[in-house]
């Protein structure tokens, strides 16, 4: 009976490594529609540009799934590390101890970056611009460490996705947003 519960926690693991690549492919894709910087000019221009307010919103929207379903795993891989705490800090800093975030506050400032945003109704184009602009710049710190939190789960706990259906897409989306910008993101296609 243990084993399969054993089994089916991680199964679980699994299936939710498999969503945060998901979750980043996905993410990855709003990002690519969209011409890096954004400027309030823009967009004020463009106000009625469903195709642009749909994008911002899905890219608004992925960064949150992708955080949050990273969070759900981490705290599911701490546990089946053997690890306790009552408290998602205390994930964070076994995290941050084992080289998964490279700082705990790295994460504490997406999660307010983008609950900010969940929170307001902005039509200030200035605002609009530099919150996109924000998770823009934030989104490859919320990529490695997605990645290195895979890397951790195969090579400590012997857990990868449940398929490899967005494995080498990921790897890719990742290691490019590994590489210096000088401010601009190489991924953007024109």
């Amino acid at each position: 009976m243990t084993d399969q519960i054993l089994t089916a926690q991680r199964r679980h693991l699994a299936n939710l490594l498999e969503a945060i690549q998901r979750c980043l492919y996905f993410l990855q894709a709003s990002r690519v529609k969209l011409h890096w910087p954004l400027h309030a000019e823009e967009l004020a221009r463009r106000d009625k540009d469903v195709s642009l307010f749909e994008t911002l919103a899905a890219l608004n929207e992925r960064f949150g799934k992708l955080q949050d379903t990273l969070g759900a795993a981490m705290r599911h891989a701490f546990l089946l590390a053997g690890e306790s705490g009552d408290t998602f800090l205390k994930v964070l800093a076994f995290h941050e101890k084992i080289g998964v975030l490279e700082r705990a506050t790295d994460w504490q400032l997406c999660r307010t970056v983008r609950n900010l945003a969940a929170h307001a109704y902005e039509t200030d184009y200035v605002a609009i611009a530099e919150h996109f602009n924000t998770l823009n710049g934030l989104t490859p710190l919320l990529y490695g460490i997605a990645a290195r939190f895979i890397d951790y789960c195969h090579d400590a706990l012997a857990i990868q996705p449940l398929s490899d259906r967005f494995t080498n897409d990921c790897q890719a989306i990742t290691r490019q947003a590994a590489l210096p910008t000088n401010g601009q993101n190489p991924i953007v296609k024109d």
